[in-house]
């Protein structure tokens, strides 16, 4: 009995931890431009976004590279990444694994976009991508007109896939 009780406290303190985590996060919403920021892609170069890229963006946050979900969104953004190409759109995907990982990532799955390594999870939290699960990197996708204006945001950290058909229903309506 005792052990239950534990359990349900360090869970309900992981909890109260993740709230708090995530109520201090300055929140990217519709209709806010896109945030400056500078990292590195797969293959070490710095890569800046902001506003005045002037051209569609979409910009999604996953968990980790090679994990299940995260492959499953990869490789759906890969498979449909022509539909992207017609609509004039640059493709970002963000993680905290490093640029190697990323390397490796890239090449074993055939990604042709960019992929981002936010080591120290600062962009992340410059856009106020959640935790989710009380402790997971959330999966959150931002799509961006060519004005560098936010145009739609979806958060969902078990609809990977649903992350590229709602982007691209969004696209196609800007």
């Amino acid at each position: 009995m005792k052990k239950i009780f534990l359990i349900v406290i360090l869970i309900f303190t992981l909890f109260l931890l993740a709230i708090k985590y995530n109520s201090r996060l300055k929140t990217i919403k519709v209709g806010d431009e896109v945030p400056a920021f500078i990292l590195k892609d797969e293959n070490g170069n710095s890569l800046t976004i902001n506003s005045s890229i002037r051209k569609p963006m979409v910009i999604y946050f996953y968990p980790k590279d090679d994990t299940p979900g995260c492959i499953k969104e990869a490789c759906k953004f890969r498979d449909e990444f022509e539909k992207f190409l017609k609509l004039g759109v640059f493709v970002v995907g963000i993680s905290g694994d490093s640029v190697e990982s990323h390397l490796e990532f890239k090449e074993k799955y055939r990604l042709p976009f960019t992929l981002l390594a936010d080591t120290r999870n600062e962009v992340r939290k410059l856009f106020g991508v959640p935790k989710s699960m009380l402790f997971l990197p959330g999966r959150v996708t931002y799509v961006i007109d060519n004005m560098g204006v936010v145009q739609y945001i979806f958060n969902s950290q078990f609809g990977a896939e649903k992350h590229i058909e709602n982007a691209l229903q969004k696209l196609k309506e800007l």
